[in-house]
């Protein structure tokens, strides 16, 4: 692992000075108190500002488009996040983009890629139904053809945004009949069409996420994505971004696996914990000159700087994992007051970064795209070479 520090050059100082003057004429503690007690995972006046800027254009295209450089985008990144900026929509989207700029009409592209860039258009995740969880292929939403258009009926879990995202990228069934992965079609369905209702549900983690439920939603065909019963074809970029199953950019800038900045936030809590437990106490004491108080802690830290130094699905699973081990355990060194939600009197830290916070957090990072067991599963089958599991009791 290379850690040679990246000296800037004038041009990247000169575009690290704009994104900070950016952020800091358009961030406050309002928006961002704001958004947290909504949980949608965007400041949407923000991120329409940083659409008229052209900062998300940029993000979305390459160098040869004109977009951000490999240094340029990590800057663009590292500075939002030092805000703590929320970012899963427009994640969601971009993860969602590259499948649409590859199988969209020209029709559809006209449509939405100019507003996406201009911040107007975010895409939510269409894809897990109550039924099916994590095996997506599952899938029962009945997409029908009807004359030129399409009828879709059924229901998804977990399309997190839909409340205020424009276009769901929705997984349907187009031929029940068929073969399993081959009956399977895409679409980028707009959220206002008739027939569609969102209901939003807030999580344990002050997040939120909606179902939708589709009733005889008619479309065009012009909003369908690659061929009819191809849609694995279609998702396979998107499901592989969302897992992190992507080997990270050849100039080494970016994060190495998906949810790094979910570990980064647990560092933060770790950090935090260290600090407490560095005060004097009541009795002019430090906890942490407790020598199990000092194991743990280093442990704690251990377990973090491991979890964020493995890429791919593995670093997925080390990071979930790490925070499901190590959020009980900072709450436990720090005691009781760190059981209080940061908006309590008496709790221990404010916003994001209170073990209480982490805890609360943990399970749900552990489901996200999947369970940590999903992905164990995956590792074994598909890297280790260790065949299919078994989930059902050999018959005698």
């Amino acid at each position: 692992m290379d850690f040679a520090r990246v000296e800037l050059g004038a041009t990247d100082r000169e575009f690290q000075e704009r994104v900070r003057a950016f952020l800091a004429a358009n961030v406050s503690d309002e928006l961002l108190r704001a958004e947290r007690a909504t949980g949608d995972g965007v400041i949407l006046d923000l991120h329409r500002a940083m659409g008229a800027r052209g900062w998300l254009e940029a993000e979305a295209t390459t160098v040869d488009e004109g977009g951000f450089t490999a240094i340029q985008k990590r800057i663009w990144d590292l500075e939002r996040r030092r805000l703590g900026l929320p970012l899963e929509r427009w994640g969601a989207t971009m993860m969602i983009l590259q499948a649409v700029r590859q199988y969209a009409t020209p029709e559809l592209l006209d449509e939405v890629l100019a507003r996406v860039y201009r911040g107007e258009a975010l895409f939510s995740m269409g894809y897990t139904e109550p039924e099916g969880g994590s095996d997506i292929a599952t899938c029962k939403t009945r997409a029908a053809r009807d004359g030129d258009g399409w009828v879709i009926n059924g229901q998804k879990m977990f399309t997190s945004g839909a409340n205020i995202c424009q276009y769901v990228f929705l997984l349907t069934n187009t031929d029940p009949a068929g073969k399993r992965h081959r009956n399977l079609t895409m679409f980028l369905v707009p959220l206002d069409t008739p027939g569609i209702e969102v209901q939003r549900l807030q999580t344990v983690d002050d997040d939120s996420t909606t179902i939708t439920y589709y009733a005889d939603v008619r479309i065009p065909d012009r909003y369908r994505l690659g061929e009819v019963n191809d849609g694995w074809a279609v998702l396979s970029g998107p499901l592989a971004a969302e897992h992190g199953a992507v080997d990270s950019a050849d100039a080494g800038l970016t994060d190495i696996t998906t949810m790094s900045n979910f570990g980064m936030a647990m560092a933060i809590s770790a950090d935090l914990a260290v600090g407490l437990a560095t005060a004097d106490g009541p009795d002019g004491r430090r906890s942490l000159n407790d020598d199990a108080v000092s194991y743990r802690l280093g442990r704690a830290h251990s377990r973090i700087e491991a979890a964020l130094s493995t890429p791919s699905l593995f670093g997925r699973v080390a990071i979930a994992q790490a925070m499901r081990d190590i959020a009980p355990e900072l709450m436990d060194v720090l005691g009781g007051a760190a059981a209080l939600a940061s908006s309590t009197p008496g709790a221990l830290a404010d916003g994001e970064q209170g073990p209480e916070y982490l805890y609360r957090w943990a399970p749900l990072v552990g489901i996200y795209g999947g369970t940590i067991d999903v992905f164990r599963n995956m590792i074994a089958q598909h890297i280790l070479g260790l065949g299919r599991p078994t989930y059902v009791a050999p018959t005698k």
